[in-house]
């Protein structure tokens, strides 16, 4: 089958042609559909936290096509999406439906977060490719009505909701949204509606893209476009003017997707007495504000990374009733044997695409 593939001491993506796995006693072979890309998965700073050589892409759905003998809650010809958190299952995180911070945490299709990751060390191979094997607790069964392609995306979906939750959000809310074009940036708006939400203010550098996506929430929105501030904004604080001029009292909540710069973080001059921050960009940048601050204006500054099986059924349960409809938001759809162009173009940011997926 052909799988794209990172390897050992090299940048570059590769295509190959490898065997199909076989499945364990436990495990479910899935003939992949449809698979969501992620700039962060293709990040080469990364390769030393993944089992090299590896086969990429978390984001998966498709067709159950084999199971184990021991398995008993799958089926052949099953529609489904794959949950790649993987971890231990009997630690105190992942028995409080907080799977993520587990010290055997990682993701299928990604990398490790902890020092010892057995089970990625066997199912580290993902999803781009033309089939995957997972073990038979990570599948999920599609609702009828949700596509292949919105599937696979549900992953995405669910971290924004996790930042949701992260925020602590009281009636009335007014949020800030950083680098709001992307996956996590729609799947917000889009989940605005279920969350006590009065208003949202988009930042991001393109005011033709963010007019764009401001139309994917009723909730009222109102757009900084860092393009429009001038070159010189970070050293004049243009941001923070702006933000203050447009919420005086301050805002309640910043949701920061920004990947990397410290200036964006002017923002946070914006916040409310009490308000928070949720990061979940990935960014490597040192973080710009005095603690003596963050003391004083009781702000809360949250780190999270991924979502949790709670975030997934959520978004499963909306989507089957139809409250949460997402098909729009898949701008973007490329051939497995196109995915090395499609990563070049997601980096580069030279088409608008709000998620984009993989066809097998």
């Amino acid at each position: 089958m052909l799988a794209v593939r990172a390897h050992a001491n090299s940048l570059e993506l590769q295509l190959d042609t490898i065997p199909v796995p076989a499945p364990g006693p436990h495990d479910v072979l899935i003939k992949v559909a449809s698979a969501g890309i992620a700039p962060g998965i293709f990040n080469p700073f990364l390769r030393k936290f993944m089992s090299l050589p590896t086969t990429l892409g978390h984001e998966v759905s498709g067709t159950v096509v084999s199971v184990g003998g021991d398995v008993l809650t799958a089926a052949v010809g099953d529609r489904v999406r794959v949950h790649a958190n993987l971890s231990c299952l009997n630690c105190k995180y992942c028995l409080s439906d907080r799977e993520q911070m587990c010290a055997q945490a990682a993701i299928l299709g990604f990398r490790g977060f902890g020092d010892k990751v057995p089970l990625y060390e066997t199912y580290h191979d993902g999803g781009l490719a033309e089939y995957v094997k997972v073990p038979h607790w990570l599948v999920d069964k599609l609702p009828d009505n949700v596509s292949f392609d919105v599937g696979a995306k549900v992953h995405d979906v669910a971290n924004a909701m996790r930042t949701l939750k992260c925020a602590n959000l009281e009636p009335g809310s007014t949020i800030i949204i950083t680098a709001p074009t992307g996956g996590m940036g729609t799947a917000t708006l889009k989940l605005a509606q279920f969350f006590p939400i009065s208003r949202i203010i988009l930042v991001g550098r393109s005011s033709e893209r963010m007019s764009a996506v401001a139309n994917l929430t009723h909730v009222p929105t109102e757009i900084v476009a860092l393009e429009e501030l001038g070159d010189d904004w970070p050293r004049t604080k243009a941001l923070v003017k702006v933000l203050r001029h447009l919420s005086p009292e301050g805002v309640d909540a910043i949701l920061d997707y920004m990947p990397s710069g410290a200036d964006i973080w002017q923002a946070m001059w914006a916040l409310a007495h009490g308000g928070t921050i949720v990061h979940m960009g990935g960014n490597p940048s040192l973080f710009p504000i005095p603690v003596v601050v963050i003391m004083t204006n009781c702000w809360r500054i949250v780190g999270t990374r991924g979502c949790t099986r709670s975030d997934t059924n959520k978004i499963l349960e909306w989507l089957g009733d139809g409250r949460l409809q997402l098909d729009e938001l898949i701008t973007h759809k490329f051939e497995l044997k196109d995915t090395l162009v499609a990563v070049s173009k997601l980096q580069a940011r030279s088409l608008p695409i709000w998620m984009g997926v993989i066809h097998p």
